[in-house]
This record gives structure tokens, C-alpha cells and sequence, in this order.
């Protein structure tokens, strides 16, 4: 008759059962598809410092830099070469997402990795300059509406970049052609902030956590933020533009994918680490300080969220013009 396990024997077992699936994360590195700084590597280091600080991971997460196309290269990387590789994650975002529905990917879909979580989230803005008459969405749509060619718009990035996009489906919700727009690009948040200061645009199309200091500072005014309810902190007196009757929203979530053949093993060992994670009071904690607001999905449940992203923006870009039917 075969003895029942002792009450070591069982600890033994559960405390190698709870690691085995750990086993071959031995190497852990987050791909930053960007240069160093802005959103990617945020999120990468917002995981690094997590996973170290709650010891969830045995060793240290480094960190690899792998610029080009807004995170078109590190998937292909991934995709192409490290496939099964249990060691990587790579971060991405909204803005990934959206040049994946734009074909910005080249052959690689939203199909071709694992969704692994998402950590956080910065929502769109809609900002006008501190002297501006103009207090609410209401009063810039009718001056658009008025002539749109007379209310010069910006943000970062040219026809179909994120803060475009976001001026598009304003445009269309007004009943104005997002064509006669008068759309002013900009290498980034940082030159729109700036051109908005100095009166050379009248509204700019932005995110909150870029643009929260200089709203707070009153340097600008955020009329808007494009999030499915009014934030909390400092930012809670700025109502959304559904409140003002404009059923408009911007999540830019933040997280990370990894590679198609990761075993399942690592891949749910992956998605424990980052349940437990989210889970802390240290991880809202380090979270608020990069600027995001709450967004924890992980697994099947981000998987089916990112399907249905990517989905309402190939659906936006085909209305656009940007990508054919």
C-alpha cells in the first residue's frame, strides 16, 4: 500500500509545482520598439521596477531598444526570430495598435502574437490655449463648423497618427469632411504643447499624461479628455467630451505581447506574474506616478479587447481613406 505524503513532502511538491512553469524564465527582457524615453519604455521600466520590487521575478528584467515603425520592427523580431522564446516580452500600445489596423505592420496582424496585459492606460485630450475664448468642445465646434480651414488644429504625427485620428472623429461628429481640416503636424506632443503656447494652432489633440503639467500650471486649458468617465486627481474638473455631448473616446493602453509559440506554461506563468502585480498597492502606486490611470486585463480577456480594437480601427481607417475596403 503506498504511504501518503508527508506534510514536507506536500510543500515540496506544491513549491515546485507553483515554479516549475518559471523554469524557463531565466533570462527576463522587455523590447522597447522605440528609442530610449516615451511610452514604451515607460512601460517597460514600470515592469521592470514592479517585478523586482514585489521579487516576482529571480532575476532582473533588462531592457532592449529596437526603434522603428512604432513597434514594427520588435515584431517582427519577435515574430520572426524569437518566436518561442519564454524570456521576452515587448511593450505596446494604442499607437500600435493602430498602425496594425492601418497595415503600418507590414504582414503582421493583430493574429500573429500572444496578448499578455495590460498594465495602464492614458486617455486622449482636447486643449486650446490659456488666452482662448473658447471654454468648451461646443464653442470650438461651431467655429469649426463656422470654417474649419480657420481653426488651425495639431498634434504628433501626419495624416492617420493617433492625435489626427482623434481630430477626425471630432470632425466627423460636427459634420465636417476631416479632409478640410486644417491639420498641423508635429514631431510629437512636446512641439504641439509648445506651438499651442505660442498661438500658432488653436487646439491640439493630445494625451492626458503629457499634457497634465502644463494644464495645471495654466499655460494651457484642457477642455476635454477622452476617457468613458471624468478621471480622478487633479484632473477630475475637466469633464469628458461625452459629457459634452460628443461620444468620443481615446484609451492608449499600455502593455505587453510576447511571442506566438511561447510555450503555455511560460505564457500563464507570464500572466500570474503580472495578476500579482497589478494587484499591489506598490504597483498603483508607481503606476500613478507615470501618469496612467487603471486598465488590468491579462490573458484571453486582452486577447479578445485588442481583437476588437484593432477591429473599430481598420473600420476608421477604411472611412478615412487611409487603407482600402
Amino acid at each position: 500500500m503506498r504511504k501518503p505524503l508527508s506534510i514536507f513532502a506536500l510543500s515540496a511538491v506544491a513549491a515546485f509545482t507553483s515554479h516549475a512553469a518559471l523554469a524557463a524564465i531565466d533570462k527576463p527582457e522587455c523590447i522597447v520598439g522605440a528609442k530610449p524615453g516615451g511610452g514604451f519604455d515607460l512601460t517597460c521600466k514600470l515592469a521592470q521596477t514592479s517585478l523586482m520590487d514585489l521579487k516576482l521575478l529571480k532575476e532582473p528584467m533588462r531592457a532592449t531598444y529596437m526603434p522603428g515603425g512604432i513597434g514594427a520592427v520588435a515584431m517582427n523580431t519577435v515574430v520572426a526570430q524569437r518566436a518561442a522564446d519564454p524570456n521576452v516580452i515587448v511593450a505596446f500600445s494604442g499607437g500600435s495598435l493602430l498602425n496594425i489596423a492601418q497595415g503600418k505592420f507590414g504582414k503582421w496582424t493583430e493574429n500573429d502574437v500572444k496578448w499578455l496585459a495590460a498594465v495602464g492606460t492614458d486617455y486622449g485630450s482636447i486643449s486650446v490655449g490659456k488666452a482662448s475664448p473658447w471654454k468648451n468642445l461646443a464653442e470650438v465646434g461651431a467655429a469649426m463648423k463656422a470654417d474649419p480651414a480657420k481653426v488651425p488644429l495639431g498634434g504628433g504625427g501626419t495624416v492617420g497618427s493617433q492625435d489626427w485620428t482623434k481630430a477626425a472623429l471630432f470632425a466627423r461628429k460636427l459634420g465636417i469632411d476631416p479632409k478640410a481640416m486644417r491639420w498641423v503636424s508635429f514631431e510629437g506632443n512636446g512641439e504641439a504643447t509648445t506651438a499651442l503656447m505660442g498661438g500658432h494652432i488653436q487646439v491640439m489633440f493630445g494625451d492626458v499624461s503629457a499634457d497634465e503639467a502644463q494644464a495645471e500650471a495654466g499655460n494651457i486649458k484642457m477642455i476635454a479628455v477622452l476617457a468613458d468617465k471624468r478621471l480622478e486627481g487633479k484632473l477630475a474638473h475637466v469633464s469628458t467630451a461625452k459629457e459634452q455631448g460628443y461620444d468620443l473616446q481615446w484609451p492608449i493602453i499600455r502593455g505587453f505581447y510576447t511571442g506566438p509559440k511561447v510555450p503555455d506554461a511560460d505564457y500563464k506563468a507570464w500572466q500570474d506574474m503580472m495578476r500579482k502585480m497589478m494587484a499591489t498597492k506598490e504597483f498603483a502606486t508607481l503606476r500613478a506616478q507615470r501618469g496612467l490611470q487603471p486598465f488590468d486585463l491579462t490573458g484571453p480577456e486582452l486577447d479578445a479587447f485588442v481583437k476588437k480594437q484593432v477591429g473599430e480601427y481598420r473600420k476608421q481607417a477604411e472611412e478615412f481613406g487611409l487603407v482600402k475596403k
